[in-house]
């Protein structure tokens, strides 16, 4: 099993369940008042309550975009992409990349998009046209 496990903060239980159940289909695993894990496209996610968010940092140029530092996210399957991209712009989230084809033509094409979860953390969704070319120079 080679999956990640990722420990992020929160503003509360309400809205994280609400974003990653109710929006992005997400499977609550265990949870206490203060922290609630995730079934994240087969990986653990563990969010904690806190009130000490750093600020983002758009020091990441990825094709000419800038991009929040830190981020994370997910590599899906094209259709898995809009599937998740409907249920988004369905919600009215804003987009702080909207969706949009990278590297066109070029190894590594991918869709891409980026979105702020209720508490503010930036994630990234990706699907790459052709799955062998995930870790292509």
């Amino acid at each position: 099993m080679s999956k990640f496990h990722y420990a992020f903060k929160v503003k509360d239980i309400k809205s994280t369940r609400k974003f990653y159940i109710e929006i992005l289909g997400c499977k609550e695993g265990r949870s206490t008042e203060n922290w609630i894990d995730f079934n994240f496209f087969e990986n653990q996610l563990s969010a904690h309550i806190s009130d000490n968010f750093p600020k983002l940092d758009y020091c990441g140029k990825v094709d000419g975009i800038n991009v929040p530092i830190p981020h994370f996210g997910c590599l899906l399957e094209i259709d898995d992409f809009k599937r998740i991209q409907k249920k988004l712009e369905k919600e009215k989230l804003e987009f702080v990349v909207k969706p949009q084809k990278r590297y066109e033509g070029k190894t590594g094409e991918q869709l891409t998009m980026f979105v702020f979860d209720f508490s503010g953390n930036p994630l990234e969704f990706k699907a790459f046209s052709n799955n062998n070319e995930v870790f292509s120079i």
